[in-house]
Parts: structure tokens; C-alpha cells; sequence
């Protein structure tokens, strides 16, 4: 009777499907592979959903909401710790603006009959801002859209992502693409080294036509204009001023829903049904 033991030649790591090879697919050479991977996975999962449109919120991942930074307060001992307690709490208040424009876009999209007319919140699926536009997409009843990236440290999606529609991403080349392929609006609140990247990158391929304009608005017209100056980077000569046209400036989450129906021209006509002209 034959031997079913596998031979030598079968175990070894050459014998394996190229596919069910981890060795291998993390190789250097098939760092092309796996960039195709990234871009092709979460690409086929959103169009068997139907998003075709979205508006990608940034933030920072520091913000929490209200509730959570009165509960600092109350607990805070040590000057350090009520003073960290009291600029949570003043921070907040960026936590439960992008949860309101969660909320407002996603009341849109409800009303809406076609996919195709509906623009879901995006965000990079973790904490603070993003977790709090996410939170007001999933409270009012629509999608909620996560592209989360692994980290050295501990990263997980927050709570509020539709599950099917969460995804985990290597490279942050791959995750921007992803970002901006759907994009039709970006609202960025206050945020750190990786809202900054992102939002420039945005303003760059606009400003080069890499990428069609759609509204860029900025949240915390005193935060922005105060960290960054463009206005002298138009004075200085370094951009063009029609550049300065890509920004739009509000402080409130009602305003940067005001700016995007401005631009898309969406109406409440056709019997309180709004229509997008998208």
C-alpha cells in the first residue's frame, strides 16, 4: 500500500501555491503584488456595496467626545491632570462637530433614491474625529466607511464602521489613493502630522489637476489660519491666488455641509427630496 506521508519535495516552502505562500508574498520583490492587493481589494468591496461617492473627514485622534472629557474632569486629581482634563474638554467640542456633520451627510444620503447620489463618510477608521464622524453616519442609519492602517503601536477601528465596510491598510501610499478615488469632499478638522499630510496632498493634486477640484473645507477657520498661513504663501509668490480658492473656512459642522451643497448645488426640491447634481 502506498505511503500517504508527504515527501520530502511537498513540505518543502518551494511546494507551496505562490498565493498561500506568506514567505513569499512578504518578500521585497513582491512588494508590487502586494500594492495591487491593497488597491484591489478594497476597491471590489466598495463598488459590490454601491459607494460610488463619499466625503473623507480628517482629525485628530486625540479628540474625545463631551461626555468622556467631563468624566476627565470630574476625575481629575493633580493640576496636570485637570489641566489635560480641561483642554479635552474644550477640545471636544471638534469631536461633536464632526459627529453632527457625520450626521448631516448621512440624513442626506437617506433621503437619497439612487446610490449613486449618496455621499458616505469616509475616514482613516480610528479615534477622535474620525470616530466621531463615523459615529454620526452609523447613529443616523447610513454607512460608515474605515481605512485604518497598521501602526507600530496598537491600532483598531473604531466602534461605529459598518463591518463589512472596514477596512486595514499596509501602506499609506495605498490608503490616500483609496482616500481620494471616491472623494468628493474633504472636511478636516484640527489634527496633527497625518492630517496635515493628507490635507496637502489633496491641495497638491488639485492645484496640479491630478485629481478633479471638489470642495477642501477646513474646520476652525482661527485654528487653520493661525497654523497655517497660505494667504502668505500666495503673497510670497509660491502658489498661484486662484490656489486659495480650493479652501473653504467655516466653524461649524452645519456650515461645511452648507459649503459642499454650495458646490454640488444640492436643493431640496422635487417634493423635500434632495437631489445632487454629483
Amino acid at each position: 500500500m502506498p505511503s500517504t506521508r508527504p515527501t520530502l519535495s511537498e513540505t518543502s516552502a518551494s511546494y507551496r501555491l505562490a498565493f498561500e505562500d506568506p514567505d513569499f508574498i512578504e518578500r521585497p520583490e513582491a512588494r508590487g503584488i502586494r500594492f495591487q492587493l491593497e488597491l484591489l481589494k478594497a476597491d471590489l468591496i466598495l463598488r459590490e456595496n454601491q459607494v460610488d461617492h463619499t466625503i473623507v473627514v480628517f482629525g485628530s485622534a486625540r479628540f474625545v467626545s463631551r461626555e468622556d472629557a467631563e468624566h476627565l474632569v470630574a476625575q481629575a486629581v493633580t493640576d496636570e491632570e485637570k489641566s489635560r482634563a480641561q483642554s479635552a474638554l474644550i477640545n471636544s467640542a471638534h469631536y461633536e462637530s464632526a459627529r453632527e456633520f457625520g450626521q448631516l451627510a448621512a440624513t442626506y444620503n437617506l433621503q437619497q433614491l439612487s446610490p449613486t447620489k449618496r455621499l458616505h463618510i469616509c475616514t482613516g477608521g480610528g479615534p477622535g474625529v474620525m470616530a466621531a464622524a463615523n459615529r454620526g453616519a452609523h447613529e443616523t442609519g447610513d454607512l460608515s466607511i474605515g481605512l485604518n492602517i497598521t501602526l507600530p503601536h496598537e491600532q483598531h477601528p473604531n466602534q461605529y464602521l459598518t463591518p463589512a465596510l472596514c477596512f486595514r491598510f499596509h501602506y499609506f501610499a495605498l490608503r490616500k489613493m483609496h482616500f481620494l478615488l471616491r472623494a468628493r469632499a474633504i472636511v478636516a478638522y484640527p489634527g496633527g502630522y497625518g492630517s496635515f499630510d493628507e490635507i496637502f496632498e489633496v491641495l497638491t493634486l488639485v492645484q496640479t489637476r491630478k485629481i478633479l477640484p471638489m470642495p477642501v473645507v477646513l474646520v476652525g477657520r482661527e485654528f487653520w489660519k493661525k497654523i497655517v498661513r497660505f494667504d502668505l504663501l500666495a503673497e510670497y509668490g509660491l502658489i498661484d491666488p486662484t490656489d486659495l480658492d480650493i479652501i473653504s473656512f467655516v466653524d461649524s459642522a452645519e456650515d461645511a455641509w452648507k459649503a459642499i451643497a454650495r458646490w454640488y448645488q444640492l436643493d431640496q426640491s422635487d417634493n423635500g427630496r434632495a437631489q445632487a447634481r454629483l
